[in-house]
């Protein structure tokens, strides 16, 4: 498998999960702006949106979106246990935590890094994001990850997106169990690797 990739994008989430189930995969980079991956392929002929992550399997067929990456390889490996069972309602229960990551959080920081997007555009989104950090705080005080006490392909996702606070200014001294969460997921060696293959970890 290759998973295409831009530093510290969503594919990051993919990355750890790739990583976090011991998969034999390579990882090729992807310039947002000219569309060109390292190699020099043309990555608007593997995507034709343009934007990563894309997971191109040994078949040579291409998946892409980041939930749906995840929950592929998490039941390539089901023993894991990164995903729960299909068809169950803890997979739905994911599901529905894919969506609200994907939907309530991943969108909103996607504005805030918009250069182009009005002050006070970026002033409701920071106000949308106090809320839903606010529902994640009191999920994250009671249990250690987004599921419950182990670790899936939720909280790979979740921890990619709340990464991106650095770049948009957002401090998390007011969720301290959030804060905490996001410490914690970030010393996992899955996701250590992840960041260091991505050039992320910080010297």
């Amino acid at each position: 498998m290759k998973l295409y990739y831009s530093p510290g994008a969503c594919s990051l989430s993919p990355h750890v999960v790739l990583r976090e189930a011991g998969f034999d995969f390579t990882i090729e980079k992807v310039d947002p702006k000219s569309k060109q991956t390292a190699s020099g392929e043309d990555y608007l002929a593997i995507n034709p949106l343009g934007y990563v992550p894309a997971l191109l399997l040994d078949d040579g067929s291409v998946l892409l979106e980041g939930p749906a990456i995840v929950q592929y390889l998490a039941d390539q490996k089901p023993e894991l246990g990164l995903a729960p069972p299909a068809g169950s309602m803890a997979r739905y229960t994911l599901m529905q935590w894919l969506n609200f990551i994907s939907t309530e959080l991943h969108k909103s920081y996607t504005l805030l890094f918009d250069r182009n997007a009005p002050g006070e555009v970026k002033t409701q989104l920071r106000a949308k994001l106090a809320t839903r950090f606010a529902y994640l705080e009191t999920r994250l005080a009671a249990q250690p990850f987004v599921l419950g006490q182990a670790f899936s392909v939720a909280d790979a996702y979740l921890f990619t997106v709340l990464s991106w606070n650095r770049y948009v200014g957002i401090e998390l001294e007011t969720w301290p169990a959030l804060k905490n969460y996001v410490q914690q997921i970030a010393a996992r060696p899955s996701v250590q690797a992840a960041l260091q293959a991505e050039g992320l970890l910080r010297k």
